[in-house]
């Protein structure tokens, strides 16, 4: 398990990555922590064993996504199963924690999926991700995470951006009361860091830091193979953000 939110300290920079060019470009650019993935294009799966392997072999703490399947939260029986394996596996490759999410219904959190996948994680961290931005109160549900034993939220208060929803996460920050850490992601940079940490009293920020790499063959999307144009983890882009918190 995690230590305790790091309340009055520097938060925490975390980055999102899928590949092995992340990898490297987290630790050229000075972030705290990986949250590793597969497919972000998708929101993030769970990734590969070889990925997991390199990430953690460079030293960088690693939390790993694990979502067996694109679209909403609510899985069936096989996909919980799955999940649950799944996050044996990462704890055997020394992840540092594992990101989880899953609801019972379009607006209320599935607590006994997350309560099997806290004791499936043992003694590694346990994240509750953005999952919790669909439910109908996402600053009552602070507290069934606490209940769980989960030990970070990912969030952007419910809202498109983090900065949209930074009220909303000032107020799950509040209620966290230091039990729980609380990590703002999407539509974080440097340019607005500094000012949603002031604003919310966060205990990590989490980002992209992605710059857009167009295909050079028109065909990759038209055949399918991409549903878009790939994004890159930027070195600039990660210093960047260590160094608008570091004046923040």
């Amino acid at each position: 398990m995690t230590a305790p939110p790091r309340h009055g300290a520097r938060p925490l920079l975390e980055i999102c990555i899928d590949d092995a060019d992340g990898v490297a470009a987290v630790v050229a650019g000075g972030a705290d922590r990986i949250e590793l993935c597969g497919a972000l294009a998708l929101g993030g799966l769970t990734p590969s064993a070889a990925l997991v392997a390199k990430a953690v072999a460079s030293g960088v703490p690693v939390h790993a996504m694990v979502r067996p399947r694109d679209g909403d939260f609510r899985y069936d029986a096989p996909d919980v199963a799955l999940a649950t394996e799944e996050i044996g596996h990462m704890v055997a490759l020394g992840v540092a924690g594992v990101v989880v999410g899953a609801m019972a219904d379009d607006r209320t959190l599935d607590r006994d999926v997350l309560a099997r996948w806290r004791d499936a994680a043992k003694d590694v961290a346990i994240v509750l991700h953005r999952a919790i931005d669909l439910v109908a109160d996402p600053v009552a549900a602070v507290e069934q995470a606490v209940a769980l034993g989960y030990d970070h939220i990912l969030t952007s208060g419910g809202a498109v951006t983090a900065e949209a929803g930074a009220d909303v996460i000032a107020a799950m920050v509040a209620a966290a009361k230091g039990r729980i850490a609380i990590i703002a992601g999407s539509g974080v940079s440097a340019d607005n860091a500094a000012a949603l940490i002031a604003r919310t009293g966060i205990d990590a920020v989490h980002a992209s830091a992605s710059v857009r790499a167009d295909w050079s063959d028109p065909r990759i999307t038209a055949m399918g193979f991409a549903t878009g144009p790939r994004r890159r983890t930027s070195v600039e882009k990660v210093a960047g953000l260590r160094q608008a918190i570091e004046r923040k």
